[in-house]
């Protein structure tokens, strides 16, 4: 039995660099500069945020984390390397950060992904997502910016 493990990463260690590094390569190849709204490697490891590395039988398969906003959590920097998908990670993943937020005192979890992402889309609404109008910084950013941009939010 393959096991998955969901670990706290309290620094910018090679796994996260390395799979912060695939998740920003595959959104450069279907978004461009302006519609990218993910925090660099430095950006994730604030105090108000808690990232994540998603291993399984040991080694890095994906990671993210949740922002602890006022009044809300948001899921920053989700990502499953692709030949672990559909294989339980992602939803692990997102349980946790989710546990993350609830434990926070959250009672909504947020997040934005891009409208070409269809395995997060997919895994958000079976997840309990659902779609919601722009929020925080994404509400006053111009159109072009959130052209190719989702909404989601979860009642915890």
């Amino acid at each position: 039995m393959q096991t998955i493990t969901i670990e706290r990463a309290t620094s910018a260690t090679d796994d996260v660099r390395a799979l912060v590094g695939e998740l920003d390569a595959e959104l450069l190849l279907d978004y461009p500069p302006e519609q990218r709204h993910g925090l660099s490697v430095d950006a994730i490891f604030q105090p108000h945020i808690r990232f994540f590395v998603a291993r399984r039988d040991g080694a890095a398969a994906g990671c993210g984390g949740v922002a602890l906003c006022d009044g809300y959590a948001e899921v920053k920097r989700m990502y499953v390397r692709p030949a672990l998908r559909g294989r339980g990670v992602a939803a692990a993943l997102l349980a946790r950060l989710e546990a993350e937020a609830r434990d926070s005192g959250r009672e909504v979890v947020r997040l934005e992904t891009g409208d070409r992402q269809l395995d997060a889309i997919r895994l958000y609404e079976r997840a309990g997502f659902r779609r919601c109008a722009a929020f925080g910084a994404y509400a006053s950013m111009p159109a072009h910016r959130v052209a190719t941009s989702l909404f989601f939010e979860k009642r915890l």
